[in-house]
């Protein structure tokens, strides 16, 4: 590899890898989030197999990884991408590195931004660079905390980083409950007290009834589990009162020496069960000091999250004063090897620089 990061990624042990500008279009499809999957240039294959113009690395990267033999690496890369974008070229490079398998969290974290940083600094020496970092395990921390059910949490977390989704949610958990009223008394009743079996039984019935045959469409078990989700999701209110408590919380924006001990007196208000989070959260911040990054200019904000849905925790943009758009984003996607077919998750954590932005800077 012949370019100037050649040196930078040498220097870090980062295997550089030779990743096709066509790719598998299911695993971005799966497991990138909507934001992305619009934005891919899709096509096929000979035999019919969906594929897409390579619109990131991450993902290829951590398929590579797992085709290997699994040890922590860190993987360099810098290539052209396609995504459709507005007011900005469908065709541009990046450039970035993914630590992949390293278990000690905070240092890996750390690191990557630090990497982010030097990169960004050994391209354009003389600029000044922005940082926002966000954290999506402590946000899931805080709903967690509120008592929210399962699949109201998942939708809360994957709406982590856009605010007005964020928000048409919390109206939707402080708005009273319509309850259906087209449904048999007796499965009205079994929902109302939520009981499987009897529920599984009235569906039954009620298929019979109407000539439906449990083998050409879902079981009556599977339709009740379904239905008592629902219900459940239907059933979860928030008061005003821990409504307004997630809207403080989304609003903490500090830097980030500060934030800790400003979570801390944030969590005393809530019922417990952040103390993990909070401890991993100081650790990181002390491991970032350590990696040479100053963390009273770093600003930490409680309701920054990035559009990608893999990310899992520790989430950051670097941004140039005068541009609007970011040169510089990452974060940790501890589940995403899962995803993409490992036995267990693996700790993971990178960052991509916009090239082509960072043409602009000064």
């Amino acid at each position: 590899m012949l370019t100037p990061l050649a040196t930078f990624f040498s220097a870090r042990d980062c295997t550089v890898p030779q990743i096709g500008l066509l790719q598998p279009a299911d695993p971005f499809l799966d497991t990138a989030g909507e934001d992305l999957r619009r934005r891919i240039y899709l096509t096929q294959g000979p035999r019919g197999e969906n594929l897409c113009l390579r619109p990131e690395f991450t993902i290829p990267v951590c398929l590579l990884h797992l085709s290997g033999e699994g040890a922590p690496a860190r993987y360099g890369y810098e290539g052209t991408v396609f995504r459709q974008r507005q007011d900005e070229p469908t065709e541009f490079r990046q450039a970035g590195i993914e630590d992949i398998g390293e278990p000690a969290i905070a240092k890996a974290d750390a690191r990557s931004l630090a990497d982010a940083l030097a990169m960004l600094k050994a391209i354009s020496p003389g600029a000044r660079f922005e940082v926002t970092l966000g954290d999506q395990s402590i946000f899931e921390a805080v709903i967690r905390a509120l008592g929210l059910p399962n699949g109201w949490r998942r939708k809360l977390a994957r709406s982590f980083g856009s605010p007005h989704k964020v928000e048409a949610l919390l109206a939707s958990l402080g708005a009273p409950r319509e309850r259906p009223n087209d449904l048999a008394p007796e499965i009205a009743t079994a929902l109302e007290h939520a009981d499987a079996a009897a529920l599984s039984d009235a569906i039954a019935a009620q298929m019979q009834a109407n000539g439906y045959l449990a083998a050409a469409s879902r079981t009556p078990a599977e339709i009740a589990a379904r239905m008592l989700e629902q219900a459940a999701l239907d059933n979860a209110r928030l008061t005003q009162g821990h409504i307004n408590e997630l809207r403080d919380f989304l609003s903490i924006r500090m830097p980030l020496d500060r934030a800790g001990e400003g979570l801390v007196q944030f969590a005393r208000r809530l019922d417990g069960g952040m103390e993990a989070v909070l401890e991993a959260f100081t650790t990181r911040v002390d491991e970032i000091r350590a990696h040479g990054v100053d963390p009273s200019v770093v600003t930490y904000d409680a309701a920054f999250g990035r559009s990608l849905d893999y990310y899992t925790g520790l989430v950051y943009e670097i941004t140039v004063p005068g541009l609007t758009k970011p040169v510089a984003g990452g974060g940790r996607y501890d589940k995403l090897l899962a995803l993409l077919g490992a036995p267990a998750p693996v700790p993971a954590v990178g960052f991509s620089i916009w090239l082509d932005r960072m043409e602009q800077v000064q």
